[in-house]
């Protein structure tokens, strides 16, 4: 290890007291998970920082895999300031802390946050959304699918409490992808299952390598093809359902992007019939349950989960060390939080507008693939 760097282990010796903690990655990455007490601040921001608010203890820097934190270290040394970029980034503190984690316990503090604090949150809102939208039926066999993330852990939690208030006869099988994931990478998504009980079927598809060298939409692809490889799985396992971890703030995200930045009107359904694979369908359970109460459920249980594992997002350059971001849905996320500090209802509104169209309003819309235009009937 250089002069420069200090392995998770060491800073988890350290108090919050002794350090003043940089997460460098983009924001979105930050507020997806991030470790206790850092403060988010690109790299290209880092010196100008440190020179406005001059450090009085030692500055611990972080991006994702430590690649690129450790140069702007270097360089801060250089200048006289007490700094060193933690080991292996963000990653490598996440697997640390995995390996020497809290008690074998923790599965059961995070069930009964389920039941008790985060009740109306999280579970009333999924089962709000199964009766709503009539997602489960008895009988079902559902493929409950793992990405990693908070979001599709918070959603595998779900449905083992509603299996356990036995309401209707159904069965899950908690499947997990690896598309090509790094080996740490693997390592998280398998170490969270087993630290919180979610009996989980793996299987290995080469998804990642097959879209890296697209230029073109290789995220489309790349999403298009796992849908297709866990529809291929589940109905091998004799599943006639697979459930997604899609939120909320994912279907009024999903509305402004089509407005945007394609020319068109439409949302994330909370239910598809595959076009693809005959007898399958997919569900999102989680429609209803907002971003923040996932993250206050992850926070509260002091867990922590991959953002996104794909070799386009899994590196140091996603750190941004120019400090911009090219994602679409990052600058509608901001958007919308922009116009809820004018208008509190906006969230709302967004989501309840694909519920009051006013087709007599409209000049010409798509139904099962046939466009028609007002002027027919006019």
């Amino acid at each position: 290890m250089r002069d420069y760097e200090i392995s998770p282990a060491q800073f988890n010796r350290l108090t919050p007291a002794d350090y003043l903690l940089i997460d460098a990655r983009e924001s979105s990455a930050y507020h997806h998970g991030h470790i206790p007490y850092a403060i988010n601040c690109p790299l290209v921001k880092v010196e100008k920082y440190l020179s406005e608010y001059p450090p009085e203890k030692q500055v611990v820097l972080y991006c994702a895999k430590g690649l690129l934190s450790v140069e702007v270290a270097a360089t801060l040394q250089a200048k006289g300031i007490d700094a060193y970029s933690l080991s292996g980034g963000y990653t490598g503190w996440l697997i640390e802390n995995l390996e020497t984690g809290r008690d074998k316990e923790i599965h059961l503090e995070v069930e009964q946050s389920i039941r008790k604090k985060f009740h109306r949150a999280l579970f009333s809102k999924f089962a709000k959304a199964i009766n709503e939208y009539q997602l489960l039926l008895a009988g079902d066999k559902v493929a409950v699918c793992i990405s990693g993330g908070k979001d599709s852990i918070v959603m595998a939690k779900l449905f083992q409490e509603l299996q356990r208030h036995n309401k209707f006869p159904f069965e899950t099988v908690f499947l997990i992808m690896d598309p090509g994931y790094s080996p740490e990478n693997r390592a998280i998504v398998e170490k969270n299952c087993e630290r919180l009980q979610i009996p989980y079927t793996l299987f290995e598809t080469n998804i990642f390598a097959s879209v890296f060298q697209v230029e073109k939409s290789p995220c489309y692809l790349c999403a298009r093809m796992r849908r297709g490889h866990l529809y291929s799985k589940a109905k091998e396992l004799g599943c006639n359902k697979i459930a997604l971890g899609h939120h909320y703030d994912d279907v009024i995200e999903t509305i402004l992007l089509g407005m945007l930045y394609g020319a068109q009107v439409q949302t994330m359904m909370p239910k598809l019939h595959s076009t693809n694979f005959q007898g399958m369908e997919l569900i999102r359970p989680m429609y209803l349950i907002r971003e923040d109460d996932i993250k206050h459920w992850r926070d509260y249980n002091n867990l922590y989960f991959i953002q996104c594992a794909c070799r386009f997002t899994d590196t140091c350059n996603t750190c941004n060390p120019d400090g911009t971001t090219g994602s679409k849905r990052l600058a509608v996320k901001q958007l919308i939080a922009r116009m809820k500090e004018t208008n509190p209802f906006v969230e709302s509104n967004i989501f309840r507008s694909m519920e009051n169209v006013n087709i007599d309003t409209v000049i010409a819309y798509k139904e099962k693939g046939v466009r028609h235009h007002f002027l027919e009937d006019y």
